[in-house]
């Protein structure tokens, strides 16, 4: 029997026993876990008082796991069975791999995506970031001393379907109750909006170890709304690192290091280079060659400026989509927030200042204020807050989506920087005659025909009842919850018959892929729009010349020969003009063929009438007409 909590009259109820929530910034290069405190949201140290872990873990023959700082310690000696960066594995195959920096230890392509092959056997990205995970789930329960009630873990604003669904089932399978998958730029938004009390526009500049996103928000009286968010899921604070590893083998001759040792300790010198130019204008990398040669090679700022100002642009670039996105002017932004250990160097800070022309914000560690802002929300959604502690987030999905259409066409249900959870659905109808059974293939993507977007996944809708061409009403449901998950439902409205699917591929988009699917949505508007406009003509015609043939098999009878081969001609012609790329030709092949079969319509319709009546006196005639009108008259009042 469910009890109820009672107060004495005059006294305030007991309070509710406090909840144990963490937030997780499961990071490429470093993550983090913090809670709400004493009422204030704090990171959690290690014993030895580091707040930050290294998401790196290691494993041994025996079987056993090292996580961290130990890990970190053995990257250089044991190379293959160190794993670093797996974040910018998760969700992926290595087709997809493309523009990731090399690595030193080996990947395994399989039909369910990346293995990686250790001494313990084959790994996947999701049970590495799962080690990672653990670690900071005992952390936290040792400091807080119980178990957690849940948490909340951020993720790249642009993390695919395919993304976000492994990064949730490596928390799971790390022991943690997933509240919500947050995105990184929002959890940052919403730990400096509440700790400063912000009002106005702001954007969150997200540069992470793997990954950079851009995400601009309005903030009012306790909404954090998306307006638009961009990115890229394959460029962060290791490019920078690749680039200074590239400029020490092109100065030490690229086969003096081959081992997976010596191009680890390599990596690590060139990293840690990077972050000494943060404070001063030049640095030394000290490194051995396979042969055991040691090499020294200086490195100015400017020079690694140069070497690395692509890399910056590209940021610059998704700040000024992300703009262009939500229409608004760089002068209309009140504030810049830096997110991200990135975000430290000054060619990075120097770059957003000139473009903004102000200083960015830094009053939170970036390394810590995604933590902080999740730390925020696990907080609420476990309800230890107060009324008045209460906020709203308005997250955006940063892609479309939608289905494929008869000639190949996407049909955008979802389009990208729409407010999450969000529901939409969308009526469709048969093609052909007799349709019994139809096809919903989803797509992700900006483009307007399906071989220029992703396919997310595919499933059968049966049963439907035999109807005309077009009688059919399919409706289709797509859902994204607030983890930004997608589900697809598909519903015949006459007999209720459904299917449904919730997208969980095995594998996600590419960063390629992301990213190009926004520049060529952009840049291939009108290129699309025409080719959208042959396709339309094409399906088109496909559906008269079916309808016309049909009908002439069924009431040929009524055509003299010469009007039979008038039509047949008609027909023809524009049978040939649909396998041709001339939308003006077929549209005007469309419009013979209707109007050379006008006639032969009005004799079918006659026939069509006679047949109705044959055996009907005037009287019958009479009443079948008014129960006609009645109908019509109930049904349409």
């Amino acid at each position: 029997m469910a009890l109820f909590q009672i107060a004495e009259p005059g006294l305030s109820a007991a309070p509710h026993e406090h909840r144990l929530a963490v937030g997780i910034d499961l990071g490429t290069t470093n993550s983090l876990v913090a809670s709400v405190i004493s009422a204030s949201a704090e990171v959690i140290a290690d014993e030895a008082g580091r707040a930050l872990l290294p998401s790196v873990v290691r494993y041994l023959e025996d079987g056993s796991v090292v996580v961290g700082w130990e890990a970190l310690a053995a990257a250089d000696a044991d190379a293959k069975n160190t794993i670093f960066s797996a974040k910018r594995l998760i969700g992926r195959k290595c087709e997809d791999l493309k523009t990731l920096p090399s690595l030193p230890y080996d990947l395994v392509d399989e039909d369910t995506g990346i293995r990686i092959r250790t001494s313990s056997g084959l790994k996947t990205p999701i049970e590495v970031s799962a080690e990672v995970l653990k670690t900071l789930k005992d952390r936290a329960e040792a400091r807080l001393g119980g178990d957690l009630a849940g948490a909340v873990v951020t993720v790249p604003a642009y993390f695919d379907d395919a993304q976000r669904q492994a990064t949730k089932d490596a928390a799971r399978l790390a022991g943690l109750n997933v509240l919500r998958l947050l995105n990184e730029p929002t959890a940052a938004a919403l730990a400096y909006g509440l700790d400063n009390a912000a009002e106005g526009t702001y954007m969150v500049y997200d540069l992470g170890g793997g990954t950079f996103d851009v995400s601009l928000l309005k903030l009012s009286k306790g909404v954090f709304e998306v307006l638009a968010t961009g990115g890229n899921a394959a460029l962060g604070g290791d490019d920078f690192d690749h680039a200074v590893f590239c400029w020490a083998l092109t100065h030490s001759g690229e086969e003096a290091i081959q081992s997976a040792e010596k191009k680890r300790a390599l990596l690590s010198a060139a990293k840690a280079a990077k972050e000494a130019l943060t404070e001063k204008d030049r640095t030394t990398l000290v490194f051995e060659t396979d042969a055991g040669e040691r090499k020294t090679l200086e490195l100015t700022r400017e020079a690694f400026d140069a070497m690395t100002a692509s890399l910056v642009g590209k940021t610059l670039e998704a700040v000024k989509n992300v703009l262009a996105d939500a229409d608004i002017n760089r002068e209309d932004v009140k504030g810049i927030v830096l997110v991200g250990g990135a975000t430290r160097m000054p060619c990075v800070r120097g770059a957003v200042e000139a473009y903004f022309g102000r200083a960015p914000l830094a009053d939170i560690d970036p390394d810590r204020v995604v933590a902080i802002g999740a730390a925020m929300q696990a907080n609420k959604l476990v309800g230890n807050t107060n009324e008045e502690d209460d906020w709203l987030l308005l997250d955006v999905t940063p892609l479309s989506l939608g289905l494929e259409t008869m000639g190949g066409l996407v049909e955008k249900v979802i389009p990208r920087n729409s407010a999450i959870p969000i529901a939409r659905a969308q009526d469709f109808t048969t093609f052909k005659d007799g349709q019994t059974a139809m096809m919903i293939h989803v797509l992700q993507g900006e483009r307007e025909v399906v071989d220029a977007c992703r396919s997310l996944a595919r499933f059968e809708l049966r049963g439907i009842p035999p109807m005309a061409a077009g009688a059919a009403r399919i409706r289709v449901t797509f859902e994204v919850d607030a983890d930004g998950l997608l589900r697809v439902s598909a519903r015949e409205l006459t007999t209720g018959v459904e299917s449904v699917v919730t997208v969980k591929p095995s594998y996600g988009l590419s960063d390629e892929d992301i990213i190009r699917m926004l520049r060529d949505g952009n840049a291939s508007a009108e290129a699309d729009m025409h080719a959208r406009e042959l396709r339309e003509q094409q399906v088109e015609a496909r559906r008269l010349l079916e309808s016309t043939r049909s009908a002439l098999a069924a009431d040929g009878d009524l055509l003299s020969a010469d009007e039979r081969a008038e039509i047949d001609r008609l027909a023809d012609a524009l049978a040939e003009l649909a396998a041709t790329d001339r939308t003006d030709a077929i549209k005007a092949g469309i419009e013979a063929l209707t109007k050379g079969t006008e006639l032969f319509a009005e004799r079918r319709m006659d026939r069509s009438i006679r047949e109705a009546l044959s055996g009907l006196s005037v009287d019958d005639e009479l009443f079948a007409v008014e129960d006609e009108k009645a109908s019509g008259n109930k049904t349409n009042s």
